[in-house]
């Protein structure tokens, strides 16, 4: 993998393990010479993994769409910042430019962005790995919903584990490394 897109915060949480963790994870990146695809912003957990990747002489890339780019205050210390015009263009723009994916804790825009990636894949317009760094136990509610959708008939199990998760940075970046997609034909049926 030469590049990770990180969906995050553009706030910091109320547990400062969410910003020592996304800091050590952009240093790790840089460390591995994976450059960072990210949201653009100096603001919260991406300004920490963009400033971690950074303090390790590494290459971030940020997307930011027009109209957030006074909210979310643009950082101007990146190697590159992509501007577009709305959203979608931002996922599409990171997707395109990134081998994974890996999720930080966040709110409704990190969830959003993290489950359109993983509809991409299940969808098969990429094969991508797609990951949850579960920090702190952030995603435990997430990742429990998610096997209900499997137990309720929702979900198949193979677009399930699909989802690479781990609290442990080297091992999900490891487990993304040798990540093989599934290999379903046809997922949707009359029946």
């Amino acid at each position: 993998m030469k590049r990770i897109t990180v969906f995050c915060g553009s706030s910091f949480g109320n547990d400062p393990v969410y910003q020592s963790t996304a800091t050590l994870l952009g240093q790790t990146l840089a460390k591995q010479n994976i450059e960072l695809v990210y949201g653009g912003a100096n603001v919260g957990l991406m300004g920490a993994i963009a400033d971690g990747v950074l303090s390790c002489g590494g290459r971030v890339i940020g997307v930011l769409p027009h109209f957030l780019q006074s909210k979310e205050l643009a950082h101007s210390k990146i190697s590159e910042l992509i501007l577009v015009d709305n959203l979608h263009e931002r996922k599409s723009r990171m997707s395109e430019l990134s081998d994974g994916v890996i999720a930080l804790p966040g709110g409704f825009g990190t969830i959003e962005e993290f489950f359109e990636m993983l509809t991409w894949a299940q969808l098969g317009l990429h094969k991508k790995p797609i990951a949850i760094l579960n920090v702190n136990g952030f995603f435990d509610s997430l990742i429990a919903f998610v096997a209900k959708m499997v137990d309720n008939g929702f979900l198949k199990m193979e677009h399930q584990q699909m989802i690479i998760i781990s609290d442990n940075i080297e091992e999900l970046l490891e487990k993304m490394e040798n990540y093989t997609p599934p290999k379903i034909e046809k997922w949707i049926t009359k029946s």
